[in-house]
């Protein structure tokens, strides 16, 4: 079950420092690597993260930086600064890629390409006039990422498989998007079973709402960890 939990991220997707130190305690030994995004940031975001890395977590800054070269890269160095595990950065071009990997240095800092948000469907992408399907909008950004030097992407269960064929057996695939069977779907278009994700390539999967939102979120984590070992 230890390389199940390394397998399995946790989004503390809560609104407050309370609410997400509340849970990480309630979740105990059972979960160690933890996602932090927007939402939780301005709430003390940064100073759960240290306090998680004090305690041997691992952490996953979920900022999704977009901006120019010189923006990005001094934002990748200040977050690889704070020594946590895992940041993403959109990846819809090179540059922008090229720019993070300058600015995590000689850093352990893992950089994470966005291909397409889970949430977005074939009606999204026809909306912003991409002339793609979103298996092929991600496959397209995972090369980009690749070649661009990244550490991987993030990217749908749907996707995995593709991707992995399509890469190296060292780039990492993160999915959200994550549910058990007969869960409820709640904002996302694209999603998979923990163990169907596994099988088809992904390294770590990542899970917010069906734990955090659980009358008993430890109970639900382990659900989640033994579909990933059976996989």
């Amino acid at each position: 079950m230890t390389d199940a939990k390394d397998k399995l991220i946790v989004a503390l997707d809560l609104p407050s420092y309370d609410e997400a130190r509340a849970l990480v305690n309630r979740l105990g030994d059972t979960v160690s690597f933890y996602k932090i995004g927007l939402e939780l940031l301005f709430s003390d975001g940064l100073s759960l993260a240290s306090e998680l890395k004090q305690e041997g977590k691992r952490v996953f800054l979920d900022l999704k930086f977009l901006d120019i070269g010189n923006t990005v890269e001094r934002a990748v160095s200040s977050a690889a600064a704070l020594g946590v595990d895992f940041i993403t950065v959109h990846g819809p071009d090179t540059k922008t890629l090229k720019a993070a990997v300058r600015g995590r240095g000689d850093s352990q800092l893992k950089i994470l390409a966005v291909t397409v948000l889970t949430s977005l469907d074939q009606t999204d992408l026809d909306e912003q006039g991409i002339p793609l399907t979103p298996g092929a909008l991600v496959l397209s950004r995972a090369r980009i990422a690749h070649n661009a030097g990244v550490d991987g992407v993030i990217a749908s269960g749907q996707e995995a498989a593709a991707i992995r064929a399509k890469t190296s057996p060292n780039f990492l695939i993160v999915t959200p998007g994550i549910r058990l069977p007969g869960g409820e779907t709640g904002d996302q278009a694209r999603i998979t079973t923990p163990d169907e994700a596994i099988r088809d390539g992904a390294n770590h999967i990542v899970v917010g709402r069906p734990i955090n939102a659980a009358k008993d979120p430890k109970a639900a984590a382990e659900a989640f960890l033994a579909r990933i070992a059976s996989a």
